[in-house]
């Protein structure tokens, strides 16, 4: 596997499916945690690493709610956003489409929401941030930074309009999509004000990039194309247990974010040889590599190229179908994707 390693670091890539808080490095998470020794993350490392054992979804959201809950002033996000930057330059990624969830920062969530300091920072002062990090990751790390904002499906209708709010009242320069996560069984309870915001956000020019199928069936990736109008969906790994759909996507070519760790760690499939990827592919399936919340659940996204090619028995070739997958699942301009692709390509024929 030396060689494939070799190739893996090389191989340039994109990161369409990774989140702010999710993404934090464990030092960074400590240094929140002993600076707000109040919350309920542990300050030690080992302690730590043991939070970060879901039993299941829900409890995986409980532990994201608390860490969430560290990040308290715009120099926290500012710090994180750059550290994510650092990381992911560091695997030769070159464009990353971060996602952040503002209520969690600002306070502009429903009464459901767990763990987050009840305040929260100023809608302004969380933009400026942004800002701020888009630029010196850019100046730093060479690494071009998009930004999805994103909605936690359990915080309800509240969070979905401030969100909404947000983006199009105040958002930062690196913006370009719409997108929803958290607890997808909740969505129902709020599904009529989730429809008119993200066809709201789509009227304003953001891409809509719900997450759907991950702990759910399909009935959620139906609903994310129809009722949200998705050009990409999170995970969708449920979509196999409906012919009618795999054929729908298939024909559609919409990409699929998938995140393979991911899914085993929050308990979505038993482990690694189990998951579908490999059977999405040979459906047809437009399939990108992703990697979610790395530090959480111990992977990166080198790592999880690194896990296909052994679980799946990925070679060269596959690596780099995926890897230009990305490129062109994502928000680049024409140019910039061309430019990705050859790259990869290259690489590849070498």
């Amino acid at each position: 596997m030396g060689s494939i390693d070799t190739f893996i670091e090389q191989l340039p890539k994109v990161e369409l499916h990774v989140h702010l808080v999710g993404s934090a490095s464990v030092p960074t998470v400590l240094e929140l945690a002993r600076r707000h020794p109040e919350s309920l993350v542990p300050r030690t490392e080992a302690g730590l690493r043991a939070f970060y054992e879901f039993r299941d979804f829900p409890h995986f959201a409980e532990v994201y709610g608390a860490v969430s809950s560290l990040v308290r002033e715009p120099e926290d996000v500012a710090t994180l956003v750059v550290g994510i930057a650092r990381d992911l330059a560091a695997q030769n990624v070159k464009y990353v489409e971060l996602t952040v969830t503002p209520a969690a920062l600002t306070g502009g969530h429903g009464p459901r929401a767990p763990g987050h300091v009840p305040a929260g920072m100023p809608v302004t002062a969380v933009t400026e941030a942004l800002d701020i990090a888009e630029r010196e990751a850019l100046a730093r790390y060479g690494i071009r930074m998009a930004y999805i904002f994103d909605i936690a499906g359990e915080y309800g209708s509240v969070a979905a309009r401030a969100t909404f709010d947000h983006a199009v009242s105040r958002p930062p320069a690196a913006l370009i999509g719409f997108g929803l996560g958290g607890i997808e069984q909740a969505r129902s309870a709020c599904a009529d004000a989730l429809r008119e915001v993200f066809g709201a956000a789509a009227a304003a020019g953001l891409h809509s990039v719900p997450h759907a199928g991950e702990m759910s069936g399909p009935e959620t990736i139906w609903e994310a194309i129809d009722g949200l109008g998705a050009e990409r969906i999170g995970h969708g790994i449920s979509c196999l247990s409906d012919p009618r759909l795999v054929a729908r996507l298939r024909e559609s070519q919409t990409p699929l974010e998938v995140c393979p760790t991911s899914n085993v760690c929050t308990g979505q499939v038993p482990d690694l040889a189990a998951h579908p990827l490999p059977r999405m592919l040979a459906e047809g399936l437009f399939v990108t590599l992703n990697s979610d919340d790395p530090p959480m659940f111990g992977t990166s996204l080198n790592e999880e190229y690194r896990r296909a090619a052994a679980a799946f028995g990925l070679g060269r070739p596959e690596l780099a179908a995926l890897a230009v997958n990305g490129v062109r699942a994502s928000f680049l301009g024409d140019s910039a994707k061309k430019e990705l692709i050859e790259d990869i390509l290259h690489l590849a024929a070498a």
